[in-house]
């Protein structure tokens, strides 16, 4: 049988705990079993669901798709907002979706080398099959580069400016929170003098989802992005509550560990992907 693991929610029944087999989730019992399904999504449909990954964790993945098909199959019709799409390519993405029969197709017309779409090809498919709309949310690279040579403003419109308060420095716990996330996935070697631009655009991208969300307005949303962005503390949920009205806003992270579990309203922990020390090139060679 498959090694089982331990999904934890918090936020929707303090306490829950759901028992599954990571690999049977995947592909059933190597006896030929039936794969085990998945637990009911806690909680009612809020007007924003922030959804996590590790961007290369398949069980996570497939872990999310279910709980958000399960909440679409029961009538539920939200815009996606993707953060694998970036937000200038949404004419081609809106032809794409209208054009195209599968997902497959999509991926083909839009999709870049920047992610491996195959992980995507069910929420692609599932948008396709709802009709639900399918919404570009990431900064470019050439963006992104912008913000680090220029500052976090430098993608904004001057009200965004005025609303986000991007021309004050951000809140010291954002700033401190992002320098740490950045360094640890920097193997703790980056140096120093890059880190400021880094945070730049790591903050712009989350202010830059927030507002995409925002505009999708009366409609509700789900945002599929990395477990960094969806954090309530420094993320996606930070911002997009900066400006009124308020919106109901619930966070999913989907973890290899539960050291982060109170960053989300939920937490799913999956077994970690097989993968090679991102580290090891750097420890042997030290960045300069």
């Amino acid at each position: 049988m498959a090694q089982t693991q331990t999904i934890s929610t918090y936020g929707g029944s303090p306490g829950l705990t759901f028992a599954v087999a990571a690999l049977a989730l995947l592909a059933g019992c190597a006896s030929g079993g039936q794969p085990a399904a998945a637990p009911a999504p806690a909680g009612p449909n809020p007007q924003v669901l922030l959804l996590g990954e590790v961007h290369d964790n398949a069980a996570g993945h497939k872990l999310r798709y279910e709980l958000l098909r399960q909440r679409v199959e029961a009538g539920w019709r939200p815009a996606i907002v993707m953060e694998q799409f970036d937000r200038e390519n949404q004419d081609v993405l809106s032809k794409a979706q209208k054009g195209c029969l599968d997902a497959q197709c999509v991926i083909r017309v839009v999709g870049g080398v920047r992610w491996d779409w195959q992980l995507y090809y069910p929420v692609i498919q599932l948008a396709l099959t709802y009709q639900l709309p399918l919404v570009a949310g990431n900064l470019s690279r050439a963006d992104a580069s912008r913000v680090v040579r220029d500052g976090i403003a430098a993608t904004f419109d001057p009200q965004s400016v005025r609303d986000y308060h991007l021309d004050q420095p951000l809140p010291a716990d954002v700033r401190a929170g992002q320098h740490k996330e950045i360094l640890a996935g920097h193997c703790n070697m980056l140096p120093e003098m890059m880190v400021d631009g880094m945070i730049n655009a790591q903050v712009s991208r989350d202010i830059w989802m927030a507002k995409i969300v925002r505009d999708q307005q009366p409609r509700d949303v789900v945002l599929i992005a990395g477990n960094g962005h969806v954090r309530k503390d420094i993320g996606v949920a930070r911002w997009l509550n900066a400006l009124a009205p308020a919106l109901t806003v619930r966070s999913e992270g989907y973890l290899e560990d539960a050291a982060g579990a109170g960053r989300y309203d939920a937490v799913y922990t999956v077994a970690p992907q097989p993968r090679p020390d991102p580290c090891a090139q750097l420890k042997a060679k030290p960045l300069s």
